[in-house]
């Protein structure tokens, strides 16, 4: 048995344990609570992690220091990754004033979206771009597989989630084999999104010899902590002439063909022209960030000439220096809308500013349809959507809901004219915490083209009414309610 001052401390500790814990759950509120008041920007946030902290002993506060603390410093910012590409000939003079406003002329209807997206990301948008489609991973991985066997210079890839399965294995062939003909590679992948598939993809990456980083790399993944700022972004450059971003990962469930277990549709897009320096420049602030080497010069950043008629801007934003620049800009873009607007989405709990926009939109007299899947592969985000989704049915709104197999494409469309791509979601994690890639494109062509596809969809699948929602079981509002109290930490 002990005995002496070491006896007597732990006596007095266990003695006095009730009035400790109460000072340490005061302590940890109050740090808490000036925390969030200092370096929160949203008011609503900052009630709900101190109203959690304070009501709930202990566990907030630990939630808070897990979930609420950005704790990613974007050293690629302080690298200052050089630009190397510069347009050398009058087709490719993007930065040229006259021709921006000659594009402002052409496209007088969206004029402010125009100003808006630039002063939100410091680009221009660059004309000359071609901008295609693909259905689905049976449609994607071919493109992108034929570009890497095309490549003579360079690739860069960025994916969340890059699976160690049949389709995956086909990329690191493909890869390994640009490889040996002297391309130069680097490949990123996000540290969470890497978990997916185990053993992971790293491992057969490097083992190819392959130049290969995790980004903001966890010690445990799946554990809470790790579900915040993830590198969301999916961004293949061949060349720094071929691109490819959308919603879609690198994983077999994409291939519809194949049969997989579960089955995801999605969209993404192969581009072409100018436009490419933006993914090149988003990859390379990445690989910076995450190794500290600076990718520069014709390798990685050739000149291009124009490929199409779309004009086109990569958008980058993350709960960094980029912070709710994609929220600013669909603000803008449904401020501005006049006759229709088309939003797909796998993951729909707007912020409350977003979703009052969008209601109001509705309200002028303006055609908005939302397309969600019927069965959503996150079952908390199915019920939270449901417990809040009369909000928009309310204000005029159409919702659809997507018959399976869960559809994970991400566009919005306005007026036929304005089209935002990409790999956000319509959701806090996208909006606010993840880091994401969009491309926006002002092309009625391509927006007449990718309504025709968004329509398609909107025939197959059942329109959400508000007697739908008034008859499910009161058990059933209960669940929804209550998840829609987690809708800004989903």
């Amino acid at each position: 048995m002990l005995d002496g001052p070491l006896a007597q401390l732990i006596t007095l500790i266990i003695a006095n344990a009730e009035y400790l814990l109460a000072g340490l759950y005061l302590a940890m509120s109050i740090a808490v609570t000036v925390h969030a008041t200092l370096l929160k920007r949203d008011s609503r946030a900052v009630v709900a992690w101190v109203g959690l902290a304070w009501l709930s002993p202990f566990f907030g506060a630990l939630a808070y220091y897990l979930l609420g603390i950005n704790r990613i410093q974007r050293r690629a910012t302080k690298l200052k990754v050089k630009r190397a590409w510069r347009p050398v000939t009058p087709l490719e003079l993007t930065d040229d004033e006259a021709q921006q406003k000659e594009l402002m002329r052409s496209h007088a209807r969206v004029g402010s979206m125009i100003r808006l997206g630039r002063d939100l990301s410091g680009r221009f948008v660059l004309p000359g771009n071609d901008v295609k489609p693909l259905i689905d991973g049976d449609e994607t991985y071919p493109a992108m597989i034929a570009a890497i066997h095309s490549a003579s210079r360079s690739i860069s890839l960025v994916s969340y989630i890059f699976d160690n399965d049949p389709v995956g294995d086909l990329f690191v062939v493909a890869l390994k084999a640009a490889q040996d003909r002297g391309v130069e590679i680097r490949v990123l992948v996000d540290g969470v999104g890497a978990s997916y598939s185990l053993p992971s993809i790293i491992q057969p990456l490097r083992k190819e010899g392959i130049p290969t980083a995790l980004f903001n790399p966890t010690p445990v993944p799946r554990l809470p902590g790790s579900a915040n700022l993830r590198n969301h972004r999916k961004i293949l450059v061949v060349d720094g002439e071929i691109g490819f971003t959308g919603g879609t990962n690198i994983r077999e469930g994409h291939c519809l063909q194949r049969q997989p277990k579960n089955p995801t549709r999605c969209l993404h897009f192969e581009l072409r022209g100018p436009v490419i320096k933006h993914l090149q420049q988003t990859f390379a602030e990445d690989w910076a960030f995450t190794t500290g080497e600076s990718l520069e010069g014709p390798l990685w950043f050739p000149t291009r000439e124009r490929q199409g008629s779309c004009w086109a801007r990569g958008i980058s934003h993350g709960p960094d220096e980029d912070f709710e620049k994609i929220s600013d800009l669909l603000v803008g873009a449904l401020s501005l809308a006049r006759e229709r607007v088309q939003i797909m989405t796998p993951y729909f709990l707007p912020p409350p500013a977003l979703a009052h926009i969008l209601g109001v939109t509705a309200l002028r007299g303006v055609q908005v349809d939302i397309l969600i899947p019927a069965e959503n592969n996150i079952r908390l985000v199915q019920w939270a959507t449901m417990g809040e989704i009369w909000q928009t049915l309310n204000k005029g709104c159409n919702v659809y809901l997507v018959p399976p197999p869960f559809d994970h494409s991400k566009l919005v469309i306005v007026d036929n004219h304005w089209t935002l791509l990409g790999s956000t979601n319509w959701d806090a994690r996208s909006l606010r915490l993840n880091f994401e890639f969009n491309v926006e494109c002002y092309s009625t062509e391509l927006a007449t083209r990718l309504q025709l596809l968004f329509d398609e969809k909107r025939e197959s699948a059942h329109k959400l009414s508000m007697s739908d929602l008034n008859n499910r079981s009161k058990l059933a509002k209960l669940r929804d309610g209550a998840a829609r109290i987690f809708s800004p930490y989903l």
